[in-house]
C-alpha cells in the first residue's frame, strides 16, 4: 500500500502514564491509566484514543457509502466503544460500534453498515485481530 497520509505521533515519560504528542502539536495530551486497571484514571487514554479515531473513521466510510448510493442517512451518529481486557499472558481489545442513521429503514441502513465497514480502514486493520460487534441503534421508523 502507498500510503496517501501519514500521521506522526510519539510517546514519552511512561508510557500509559506518559505523554503523546502529534508532530504537528493538535495532539498534545498527558495519559494515565484508567482506574479500572489500577490507575489513577482522570486523563486520556489509549482507549479513548483509539475510540475516538474508530468512530470518526467509520462514519466517513458510512457517509462515503451513503452519498453513493444516494441514501438520506438523517442526523446519523456512530459510537465507539473499546474494550480492554485480560487475554492469555497479555492484554486484548473489543470494539462495539453503535450505530444511529434516523434517515434510513433498517433494511437500507443495514446494507450501508455492511458496506461501512468493509470500506472503513480501522475495519479493515482490526478484523480476524479483534472482536467487533456493529449495532444499529437507531433507524427510521422505528
Amino acid at each position: 500500500m502507498e500510503p496517501l497520509y501519514v500521521a506522526h505521533a510519539t510517546s514519552s515519560g511512561a508510557g500509559r502514564e506518559g505523554h503523546v504528542a502529534t508532530d504537528d502539536g493538535l495532539i498534545d495530551l498527558d495519559l494515565a491509566i484508567q482506574k479500572e486497571l489500577g490507575g489513577p484514571g482522570g486523563k486520556t487514554n489509549p482507549e479513548q484514543l483509539f475510540a475516538a479515531g474508530y468512530a470518526a473513521c467509520f462514519h466517513s466510510a458510512l457517509q462515503a457509502v451513503a452519498r453513493a448510493a444516494k441514501a438520506d442517512l438523517g442526523a446519523s451518529t456512530v459510537e465507539a466503544s473499546v474494550g480492554i481486557g485480560k487475554e492469555g499472558e497479555g492484554f486484548g481489545l473489543n470494539a462495539i460500534l453503535e450505530v444511529s442513521t434516523p434517515g434510513a429503514p433498517r433494511e437500507v441502513a443495514e446494507a450501508l453498515v455492511a458496506k461501512a465497514h468493509e470500506l472503513c480502514p480501522y475495519s479493515n486493520a482490526t478484523r480476524g485481530n479483534i472482536v467487533v460487534e456493529i449495532d444499529l441503534v437507531q433507524v427510521a421508523g422505528e
